[in-house]
């Protein structure tokens, strides 16, 4: 009887250990991958530095590969598309943020659990539909609209569409990780602030959400990474102009209306028919999205170490 057990216990130690190994191969070969595509994309984007310079990229702007010739490189700064992605990601957090942070209170404190199964699920939808289905929406119902503010130069397409889908696909992630957030604060600090004759709703906004904070930051910024990474649907609505986007008029709020196009949009548009230093470029642009998005993760993640008491 104790050769069984100890025969079993081996068994159950050596598949332990199998697993832990497992499981440690699987994590170094996801992490390996990363560094491998990093690497490559960073060596694709030596010509570029090499033959343009790191200044020239990140501060010119005019972007035009067709005037290489011979020994002669064509114009390659980056401002217009990196302008194009600050400001469409930029006007989706102002209309997003505060639309993602309300339902996430909705779901976390006020909806009742039958209404809460309805919006959630709808919320949680938003984000398993594909990014050409948002596009389509911009072109369709989006562009009509807008072109009807009658100002010259108003396509309908340009930074105020690419802002309105982005804000519609980072509800999903905002509203995900801020319920979470909010769910996290402890039910004693709810229930001294009642205790003290504070109201519900005084609760939410005096109590709960700023012991949520730095959850509800780490979602924002979550958001925002979102937003810089998306490609497909912006170049269905933002227009594509590789152009430092500027006002229609004398008025700087038509700077929504101007069309743009960001570095995701800029390295789907060119890549296919890019060669030598053009393709090049194109890869350093993969290069800073890369390190761009990375730091945004990092981020989140170190705010969200410093999240909700315990």
């Amino acid at each position: 009887m104790d050769e069984c057990f100890a025969q079993s216990d081996r068994q159950r130690f050596v598949m332990d250990q199998f697993i832990k190994k497992l499981l440690v191969i699987i994590a170094t070969t996801s992490i390996l991958v990363v560094i491998l595509i990093f690497v490559f994309t960073f060596l694709e984007s030596s010509e570029a530095l090499e033959n343009i310079g790191l200044g020239e990229l990140l501060t010119g702007t005019v972007w035009r590969p067709g005037t290489s010739t011979g020994d002669q490189v064509g114009q390659f700064g980056l401002v217009p598309m990196i302008l194009g992605s600050l400001y469409s990601t930029l006007g989706a957090v102002i209309l997003g943020v505060p639309l993602a942070i309300l339902t996430a209170i909705l779901l976390a404190e006020v909806a009742p659990p039958l209404v809460r199964e309805i919006i959630r699920p709808a919320v949680e939808l938003l984000a398993g539909i594909p990014s050409v289905i948002f596009g389509l929406f911009g072109v369709v119902v989006l562009a009509p609209m807008i072109r009807n503010i009658e100002i010259d130069g108003n396509s309908g397409f340009g930074i105020l569409n690419a802002s309105i889908i982005l804000a519609i696909m980072i509800l999903p992630t905002i509203t995900s990780v801020a319920e979470d957030a909010i769910r996290a604060v402890p039910d004693s600090y709810r229930d001294a602030s009642l205790a003290m004759g504070a109201t519900h709703w005084q609760t939410i906004v005096t109590v709960i959400l700023p012991a949520a904070r730095s959850g509800i930051i780490a979602a924002i910024i979550l958001g925002i990474g979102r937003a810089l990474g998306e490609t497909m649907a912006l170049i269905m609505v933002i227009g594509n102009s590789i152009a430092i986007p500027t006002p229609l008029n004398d008025n700087p709020l038509t700077i929504l209306l101007a069309t743009a196009r960001t570095l995701t949009g800029n390295i789907a548009v060119e890549i296919n028919y890019a060669a030598d230093v053009h393709r090049s470029a194109l890869f350093f642009t993969g290069v800073l999205l890369f390190l761009l998005l990375l730091g945004i993760n990092r981020l989140a993640h170190f705010v969200m170490r410093e999240r909700q008491p315990s």
